[in-house]
């Protein structure tokens, strides 16, 4: 059985408290993501070094700037939607 396909991409780097609180939130909301270290990509650390945690729809590519919310994040999920 094919696993459940993630949507949602949380762009953080290592020992970030804030980073820590934005995955509690996802987690707490139940919310399949996958984490992407910045600091593993030149781009990726240029592109949000000084915004993450970020998460990022795949499909269309919103982005959700922290700070963020569990209310945030729902009014965020239900606008890509």
């Amino acid at each position: 059985m094919p696993s459940k396909p993630v949507n949602y991409i949380l762009f953080h780097t290592d020992a970030c408290h804030l980073c820590e609180l934005a995955a509690d939130l996802l987690i707490q909301i139940e919310v399949d993501y996958v984490s992407q270290d910045i600091c593993d990509d030149d781009l990726l650390a240029e592109q949000y070094g000084t915004r993450i945690p970020v998460l990022k729809q795949i499909d269309t590519k919103a982005e959700l700037n922290w700070p963020f919310d569990i209310d945030t994040l729902q009014q965020f999920f239900r606008s890509i939607t």
